[in-house]
């Protein structure tokens, strides 16, 4: 059996579905910014340490996108 859960958590939990309902779902490309920018921030990365996991060619279309995402 699981023991009932208060009104408050059940309120607590009720806006949290609310809230992610309400946010608008984000793009790969969004979602990836938000990611390298946490990874960035939290080892102190730049985008060539990023880079430089990719094989070649996918390094590349990497920083084409990234540059084609910030002349939009």
């Amino acid at each position: 059996m699981t023991p009932p859960t208060d009104a408050f958590r059940r309120f607590q939990a009720e806006l949290a579905a609310l809230d992610a309902k309400s946010r608008p779902p984000k793009t790969p490309m969004e979602q990836a910014k938000e990611e390298f920018l946490a990874l960035k921030k939290r080892y102190g990365l730049t985008v060539a340490d990023v880079v430089t996991f990719f094989p070649e060619e996918e390094g590349i279309a990497y920083l084409q996108q990234l540059i084609a995402a910030r002349t939009r």
